[in-house]
């Protein structure tokens, strides 16, 4: 099998990166040619079409959708099933609605090529750390992207959840976890910055300390120590938090099955207030999605894009 990408940014350039160094060969497209450029100067193999792409590949073939979701990922599906033959395989890794992957994998059925969603977590530290990755779709798809996984994930880092739509249903609830662990740090943060003791606070220290031995400690609390270290009392940051969609497809479902969600809702909810005001709380919140996703700032200044 050989693997194809489409989409080289934060994530699809490093993804291809890193199944280099696993030794593993990786064709990549792109409509930005010198991302082309640079990951062929890598040892990728750069093709200039989606077309040039899949005949590069020898069957059965592999291809990998790392774009927007929604119609980005639509467009390439369909122009993909015109492409690829009985046997090969569609991966889309991006953060698309579960109930789209059912739909593409029914509008694929009959053609015999497989439909698989990924739903894939780690950020721009991704390269370095690896993958964490939740699959949904054939089994025998899943068993076939074997090596190429290994070579994405640290080890134990991916799982074939369940038929289509898994991958992503998982990834969604996972993202919205995400929002709530998130506004949790941010309050607490909040919190001390408020108190009297605030002046003495050096609070990239107390992230550190939680860290060791905590009971609150994790990856996201590394994270904020690295931000306070970057800007003490990220007066930089303009506490404008973006939200990218998991979170509210997390809350529909919520309500569509009635299973409570009340962190989850109020972390969403909290988020649209910050585009009103900035406080403290909303700034380091706006930090933590830079730290572990590359995602854009407003600066205090206002030249910034949305996080």
């Amino acid at each position: 099998m050989q693997l194809g990408i489409i989409g080289l940014g934060k994530m699809g350039g490093n993804m291809a990166r890193r199944i280099l160094r696993g030794g593993l060969g990786v064709s990549v497209f792109d409509r930005n040619a010198p991302k082309i450029k640079t990951l062929a100067e890598a040892g990728a193999k750069g093709a200039a079409s989606l077309d040039e792409l899949v005949k590069g590949l020898s069957a059965p073939r592999a291809v990998w959708i790392m774009l927007p979701a929604g119609k980005p990922v639509d467009d390439t599906v369909a122009k993909l099933k015109g492409l690829l033959e009985k046997g090969d395989i569609i991966i889309d890794g991006g953060n698309s609605h579960y109930i789209d992957d059912v739909r593409r994998a029914g509008d694929l059925a009959g053609t015999g090529i497989y439909y698989v969603d990924a739903g894939v977590s780690g950020g721009i530290w991704g390269l370095e750390e690896g993958y964490c990755m939740m699959l949904g779709g054939p089994r025998e798809a899943f068993d076939m992207l074997s090596p190429y996984l290994k070579a994405l994930a640290p080890a134990g880092g991916y799982l074939h959840c369940g038929p289509s739509g898994a991958g992503h249903f998982v990834k969604m609830v996972h993202n919205g976890i995400e929002y709530g662990l998130m506004s949790a740090y941010a309050e607490g943060f909040s919190l001390l910055e408020a108190s009297e003791y605030s002046k003495d606070f050096d609070f990239a220290s107390i992230a550190k300390l939680w860290n060791t031995g905590s009971v609150v400690r994790s990856w996201l609390l590394e994270l904020a120590q690295r931000a306070f270290e970057e800007d003490g009392k990220l007066a930089g940051v303009e506490g404008y938090v973006e939200d990218s969609g998991e979170g509210r497809w997390t809350l529909q479902y919520a309500v569509e099955s009635g299973t409570p969600a009340p962190v989850i809702a109020a972390s969403l909810f909290s988020r649209f207030t910050s585009r009103g005001k900035s406080d403290f709380a909303f700034r380091l919140e706006a930090a933590l999605r830079k730290q572990f996703g590359g995602h854009a700032i407003k600066t205090a200044a206002g030249d910034g894009g949305k996080a």
